[in-house]
C-alpha cells in the first residue's frame, strides 16, 4: 500500500520559466535511464522477492523514492512552463506560448500536456516498460541498477553543467547526491551477494555443463589488439575459479554453415541463382 506525501521530498522550484530546459529535463524523466525506469524497476524487482527481507526493503524503499523523484521532476518541468519567454518574431510577441514553440519549446508541452510534464523523453519518445529489468536474480538485478543510476547520474550533472537557474540546480544538485548514494547502496549489495554466490550469474548453473576449456578465454579479434595486458587476460579469473588466458590467433572451431534450400512455397532465391552468383573482383584503383 502507497500513500501520498503532499509535500515533496525535496524542494523544485526555478528562478524563471523556461521551455528549453523543461524539454530537455524530460531526459531524465521518462528517457531510458530516468526516474520513471528507475522507479519501476525497483519496484517490480521488489513485487518478485519470494519472501520478505533486507533486500526487498531495500528495492521498495528506493523505488518508493524514485516515485517522489518522478513528482519532483514532473514538478520541476511545469514550473518552467509557466510565463514562456517571448520571441523575436511579431506573430510570436503577441503570444508567449506560440514565441516559446518557435524558440525551441517541445510543442507538445503547450499542445498535449497542458504545460505538464509527458511520460516522454527529451525528443518526444514515449517511455516503454522496455526499459525495465526484474529477472528475479538479485545478483543481476542489482548490477543493472548500478548501471541504470550511473547513466542517469551521468544525465543529471549534464544536465546541472547546462543550466545558470539557482533553483533547478538545487533540486538537481538533491538527485544527484541520492544517485551517489543509490550507486553506493547497490555496490554494496552487489559486494555482499558476491561474497556469498560467487561473481558469475547465475551461480547455480553446474559449471561442468559448461565449456570450460573457453571459460576463461579472451579471443583476439582485432587487430592491433592491446587488450592482452589488461587484468582479464592474465592471472587468476576473478570468481577464482581458473586463469585468465589469451589467444592471439583464435581458430575458428565450426564448420562453414550450409543451409538447406527453403520450400518452393516460400519463394526464396533459387538455389541454383545463389551457386551462380559470383562476385566481379574489388576495384583496386
Amino acid at each position: 500500500m502507497f500513500y501520498h506525501v503532499k509535500e515533496l521530498q525535496y524542494q523544485a522550484k526555478p528562478d524563471r520559466p523556461d521551455p528549453l530546459f523543461a524539454k530537455q529535463l524530460q531526459e531524465v524523466l521518462g528517457g531510458q535511464f530516468g526516474e520513471i525506469s528507475v522507479a519501476l524497476q525497483y519496484l517490480f524487482q521488489g513485487w518478485s522477492v519470494r519472501g520478505n527481507g533486507k533486500y526487498k526493503d531495500l528495492l521498495m524503499d528506493t523505488g518508493a523514492e524514485e516515485l517522489a523523484h518522478i513528482e519532483m521532476l514532473a514538478t520541476m518541468i511545469a514550473r518552467l512552463l509557466e510565463g514562456a519567454p517571448v520571441g523575436d518574431l511579431e506573430v510570436a510577441a503577441k503570444d508567449p506560448i506560440i514565441g516559446a514553440i518557435l524558440g525551441g519549446m517541445n510543442p507538445q508541452h503547450a499542445i498535449v500536456s497542458g504545460l505538464g510534464a509527458m511520460p516522454a523523453d527529451s525528443v518526444g519518445n514515449r517511455w516503454t516498460a522496455d526499459y525495465i529489468i526484474a529477472s528475479g536474480n538479485l545478483l543481476a538485478d542489482f548490477r543493472a541498477n548500478l548501471n541504470a543510476e550511473s547513466q542517469g547520474r551521468l544525465q543529471v550533472v549534464r544536465l546541472y553543467e547546462s543550466t545558470t537557474d539557482r533553483g533547478v540546480k538545487d533540486m538537481l544538485s538533491w538527485l544527484i547526491a541520492r544517485d551517489t548514494m543509490h550507486q553506493n547502496q547497490w555496490i554494496a549489495a552487489i559486494k555482499e551477494l558476491e561474497a556469498k554466490e560467487n561473481v558469475v550469474v547465475p551461480s547455480t548453473f553446474p559449471r561442468e555443463l559448461e565449456k570450460q576449456e573457453v571459460s576463461y578465454t579472451l579471443f583476439n579479434l582485432s587487430r592491433g589488439n592491446k587488450s592482452a595486458s589488461g587484468r582479464w587476460a592474465n592471472g587468476p579469473s576473478m570468481d577464482g575459479l581458473g586463469t585468465f588466458n589469451y589467444v592471439e590467433n583464435p581458430v575458428p572451431l565450426g564448420q562453414k554453415p550450409a543451409l538447406s534450400p527453403a520450400p518452393s512455397y516460400i519463394h526464396d532465391t533459387l538455389p541454383s541463382v545463389l551457386k551462380s552468383d559470383v562476385m566481379p573482383p574489388p576495384n583496386m584503383c
